[in-house]
């Protein structure tokens, strides 16, 4: 990759970062929109009954399914990454992979066991494909501009989660309220759309993420030959990796209870029916919730469109198309809610707090982390883990009162609302920085696999999440839900306090990488 090529893409900006920047953004919110969708209705459709539509699966069942489904959705990237390094470059892989999820979704939608286990197949490989191709055309943009990664990787991480917000929020509440089907396939349709708009406008990247080519790769070798970074210098910086990939289990294993136990608590023991002044209060702030967030989206298309339409009409078309679709069906569930007596809130509803958070606190931290106050990643990571445990807190002390084989508890939603503040400020303290970190401590050569390395240890976090997230019915049987998320807490706050006492340590093998 030619410097001149990564000055290229940095010549039109768009809110201080590169046009290109949001080309990834959108593309990359309407994968998540498709992936969180179908993650938010997964167990709940497994798990409910036949006359709700469900296939009455158990718990332990389900998430058995769900554990291996997350986890291997971040295994096949390894497979991805070296492809794409070595053979069909990031721009085809995305594309491709991609091309694979919408496919994966649209089985879904048939709703047989055949189908469904063909859609999750295709799914775990187009995810392969696209996720670390993603981040590795990130990677390769700001190569020149590693000053600027922590912020790019935090605003990306914003349009990660705006996706998610969407695809939770719309999905979640037709596959509960309306259909399965129709909640599985809204999500393979924007997929699609946001695989169109990534192909239509990929020339904006210049020559980064091109196919490899026997030129490109002799000039690959020569240039990690000029930087001749001592073996052992290497060497440390990557037992760096391994260790920051080690703690991102235990960050997992806890976070990912959101498309599970977190979610059956939220279907079970948690207060959702609303009546009178309550009910039209919730209206209201589900709506400026879900319309608010979607205007501040649509501000930063806008922004893009005025860099980028005139030489990319196509992509721009189709993004356009996307946004007038969904500004369609929020605007008709909102009004299909206020005209509704009182309101039963979906169980999926609380997973939108995670991504709605994000998208207030990401700007902030990614301030932060530009500014003399950043802390170093060792800090950052005791940090997320220490957050994370706090907010499993509030759900420890908010479920004493449960007792298995009593009659069932309805606790307020404060609790999980208060929960996944915590768990989302912990989020934006690992997530992206371990993303920004990889790009900054594997040599370049080896970025793709290296992602997909690290994706490997957040599929191992996956899979833990749903094997330990199936114990909650015999954990709250022999003692108590209360019990069930105390685990929750200490277990993280534990890591998170050996992070710090090893950030000493850590500073060292990074070698002077911030």
């Amino acid at each position: 990759m030619s410097q001149n090529s990564t000055d290229q893409f940095f010549k039109n900006n768009v809110l201080g970062h590169p046009a290109g920047l949001f080309v990834l953004f959108f593309t990359e919110m309407w994968e998540r929109f498709s992936y969180y969708g179908m993650r938010a209705l997964l167990v709940l459709f497994l798990t409910s009954s036949f006359a709700k539509g469900g296939w009455e699966w158990s718990v332990e069942d389900a998430l058995a399914l769900y554990g291996t489904y997350t986890m291997s959705v971040y295994f096949t990237p390894v497979v991805g990454g070296f492809l794409a390094d070595k053979y069909l470059g990031y721009r085809w892989a995305v594309v491709l992979g991609a091309l694979a999820m919408t496919l994966g979704h649209a089985s879904m939608a048939v709703e047989t066991p055949m189908f469904l286990y063909i859609g999750i197949g295709c799914l775990i490989i187009g995810n392969g494909l696209f996720k670390p191709n993603m981040t590795s055309i990130i990677s390769n943009a700001y190569a020149n501009h590693p000053e600027k990664k922590d912020g790019a990787y935090s605003l990306y991480y914003m349009g990660v989660n705006a996706g998610a917000f969407l695809g939770i929020m719309l999905c979640g509440y037709i596959g509960e309220k309306i259909s399965w089907s129709w909640g599985f396939g809204l999500a393979g349709i924007f997929m699609l759309l946001g695989m169109l708009q990534f192909y239509f406008t990929q020339n904006i990247f210049g020559e980064i993420g091109l196919k490899p080519t026997a030129e490109s790769k002799k000039l690959a070798q020569e240039k990690a030959a000029q930087e001749s970074t001592p073996a052992n210098v290497i060497r440390d910086r990557i037992i760096a990796v391994v260790i920051f990939s080690i703690f991102t289990v235990f960050f997992w294993a806890a976070f990912e209870q959101a498309g599970g136990s977190m979610t059956i608590f939220a279907e079970k023991f948690t207060q959702r029916e609303l009546f009178g002044n309550a009910a039209s209060t919730f209206k209201i702030v589900d709506a400026v919730l879900t319309i608010i967030p979607l205007i501040i989206i649509t501000y930063v298309l806008i922004k893009l469109f005025k860099q980028t339409f005139k030489k990319y009409a196509i992509g721009n078309i189709i993004l356009s198309l996307s946004f007038i679709i969904i500004w369609g069906i929020v605007l008709w569930k909102v009004g299909r809610e206020f005209s509704a007596t009182g309101t039963e809130v979906p169980a999926t509803w609380f997973g939108i707090l995670n991504s709605l958070f994000i998208v207030c606190f990401a700007p902030v931290f990614s301030k932060w982390w530009e500014s003399k106050y950043n802390l170093s990643g060792p800090m950052k990571f005791g940090l997320g883990l220490t957050l994370l445990g706090l907010g499993f807190g509030f759900l420890a002390y908010g479920s004493i009162d449960i007792v298995s084989g009593e009659e069932v508890v309805r606790v307020s939603m404060f609790w999980l609302i208060a929960a996944y503040l915590f768990h989302t400020l912990g989020e934006l303290c690992i997530s992206p920085v371990g993303l920004s970190y990889v790009s900054k401590l594997v040599p370049a050569t080896w970025i793709g696999i290296m992602f997909g390395v690290y994706y490997l240890f957040i599929g191992m976090g996956n899979k833990l999440a749903g094997s330990m997230g199936g114990m909650i019915e015999e954990i709250t049987e022999k003692y108590s839900l209360s019990t069930f998320f105390l685990i929750f807490t200490i277990v993280p706050i534990t890591a998170g306090v050996i992070m710090v006492v090893l950030s000493p340590v850590m500073k060292k093998l990074m070698h002077g990488v911030r």
